[in-house]
């Protein structure tokens, strides 16, 4: 039978796969820049789709922290009188 990959190489492989992930997101990213210098205009909508993303990753962020909150103090309750 195979044995299970031991922890080394487990991390090995996930540091290849990211290595690949972040060449893959240079590569589209310089393709980007490349239209943008091209295009001056062509970058305002990019800018705008970034700027849209981070406003709701915020959103969530804090939605996240105000589920949290509420759910604290919800299970703070006591329910048996007193």
């Amino acid at each position: 039978m195979d044995e299970p990959p031991d922890r080394e190489s487990r991390l090995a492989a996930a540091q290849g796969v990211a290595a690949r992930w972040w060449e893959a997101v240079l590569v589209d990213v310089r393709g980007r820049w490349a239209t943008v210098r091209r295009e001056p205009d062509a970058g305002y909508s990019t800018e705008t789709v970034v700027v849209t993303g981070l406003l709701v990753v915020a959103a969530l962020i804090v939605i996240a922290i105000i589920v949290a909150k509420v759910t604290e103090a919800a299970n703070g309750i006591s329910l048996v009188g007193g």
